[in-house]
């Protein structure tokens, strides 16, 4: 009665035609007849049936660990399309000489490409793409990361390019303004958004530092007013007083000549030294208070959540892989896991929600913390549904079946990290600086096959309490609510 009106109603009448003006559709080409003449590309190398087992990654890994300068890991193999990929890490600085250089550390690196005394922004960009290379420099007030990926044949004059932006950049005026627009730019247009707030918010309350502390979370008021006032001048002095590759470890993984890069590696980066003292700035575990945050964002149909609380503990503590695997199986296995089953698949309250649990290599500082995307006008459910999960965990803990399917799961995800260039080249390069190697992740893989459902309820009670929990949500809650903070 609502929608089948008779006035809506379109009516036809089908009238034959004797002999109809068709289309005429010609025979199918032959096929053979179509290519016969084609020659094709040359032959991608498809690469060799690599084995990424923790002991075959170390034992065809050669690794040169100089003491006070570069330390650099080399992992040659064949690779589909002769592929490589290289890490570059620089570290400069210590607590006292980074104060107040948050920003300042960031825009330096940003502008390392945008102009060197051999080549312009554009030219740098062409050079790049006739090489088939990307190149992404990316740095904070502690360190700067340029991760690279090319072809075998290209890598040498792509790491001659590199090395180009990192010892002779010019800093442009030109540049540097353009760079300033584009991050204002951004900035502004994050100041309304739902996970950027959240995620600011989040991070301010679980890691409280003095505002100029190098690892201090700035507003976007702040980032805005910092970069107002940067000059020139400070990024120039930066890099003066801070670049230099006698903290750095390099990392490479693929087809490419090692030899060829042990000696690019000597005749650039050995003896670039940084003229500021380095030292570690080491992360102290403190206990955070407790909060329940709401950042109401008019206007937007999508709103953020975050949750979670400061453990204190080491990657290398007994608990570690408890923790590990509990996280898995509470929100870290996607799908499959309690929070994406309960919240996403049964009451449809979230478009996406998952759990990470991290713990420094070096400090006694881990968070474990959780997130979901989800309908304003969800936020209470979708908060319940949370903390009764949580707490569900807590007084009935997992189960046997639970954990024998996640060890699995967790196990292959292993795997296929070790099995992806990109990712083995971070871990390499990490590896270095904590001087570790390959065998650390078979140790770990062993304590997780090892870990009972016992181990691991156990330690969840032990670490996590909701009573410390940081929540932060941001949404339109005054459309759905009438109010900012429902």
């Amino acid at each position: 009665k609502k929608y089948l009106k008779e006035s809506n109603r379109t009516t036809g009448i089908f009238i034959p035609d004797e002999k109809p003006d068709r289309a005429e559709i010609p025979d199918p080409p032959v096929v053979n007849d179509l290519v016969k003449e084609y020659q094709g590309k040359e032959a991608i190398a498809m690469g060799e049936e690599f084995d990424p087992s923790p002991e075959n990654i170390e034992s065809r890994t050669e690794k040169v660990i100089n003491k006070s300068d570069v330390d650099y890991a080399l992992l040659t193999k064949e690779t589909r399309g002769d592929a490589v990929v290289a890490r570059i890490s620089l570290r400069y600085g210590d607590l006292e000489s980074l104060k107040g250089k948050q920003n300042i550390g960031s825009i330096t690196a940003s502008m390392l490409d945008k102009g060197t005394q051999n080549y312009s922004r554009q030219q740098i960009q062409d050079k790049l793409d006739a090489l088939k290379a990307v190149v992404r420099i990316s740095g904070s007030a502690t360190g700067t990361s340029v991760r690279i990926e090319t072809e075998r044949k290209n890598l040498p004059e792509v790491m001659d390019l590199v090395m180009d932006m990192l010892k002779n950049p010019t800093f442009p005026a030109e540049e540097f303004d353009k760079l300033k627009e584009e991050n204002l730019a951004y900035y502004e247009s994050q100041k309304s958004e739902p996970t950027a707030l959240a995620n600011i918010k989040f991070s301010r309350l679980m890691n409280p530092h003095p505002k100029d502390h190098p690892s201090y979370t700035m507003t976007f008021d702040e980032e805005i007013e910092s970069l107002e006032n940067m000059k020139l001048d400070e990024i120039k002095s930066f890099y003066n007083n801070f670049y230099g590759a006698n903290n750095a470890t390099v990392a490479v993984v693929g087809d490419f000549d090692d030899k060829q890069m042990e000696e690019m590696i000597k005749s650039n980066l050995q003896g670039w030294n940084s003229k500021a003292k380095y030292a570690r700035i080491k992360s102290e575990f403190k206990e955070v208070e407790a909060a329940n945050e709401m950042i109401n964002t008019p206007d937007k149909a999508n709103a953020m959540f975050f949750a979670g609380q400061k453990v204190q503990m080491r990657d290398d503590n007994p608990d570690y892989a408890a923790m590990i695997m509990g996280n898995f199986m509470l929100g870290g296995g996607f799908l499959n896991s309690r929070l994406a089953t309960r919240i996403r698949q049964q009451e449809g309250l979230s478009y996406g929600v998952g759990s990470w649990f991290n713990a420094d290599e070096q400090d006694d500082v881990a968070m474990f913390g959780s997130y979901a995307i989800y309908a304003p006008e969800n936020v209470q459910k979708l908060e319940a549904a949370y903390k009764e999960e949580i707490q569900k965990v807590l007084t009935e803990g997992f189960t046997a079946k639970e954990l024998e399917d996640a060890k699995n799961g967790w196990l292959q995800q292993q795997v296929v990290n070790r099995s992806q260039d990109s990712r083995l080249v971070g871990q390499l390069n990490s590896n270095l600086y904590l001087g570790r190697d390959m065998m650390w992740d078979k140790k770990l893989e062993e304590s997780v096959q090892n870990l009972t459902v016992e181990d691991i309820n156990k330690a969840f009670k032990k670490y996590i309490d909701l009573d410390k929990f940081i929540f932060v949500k941001a949404g339109d809650f005054e459309k759905h609510f009438g109010v900012s903070k429902p």
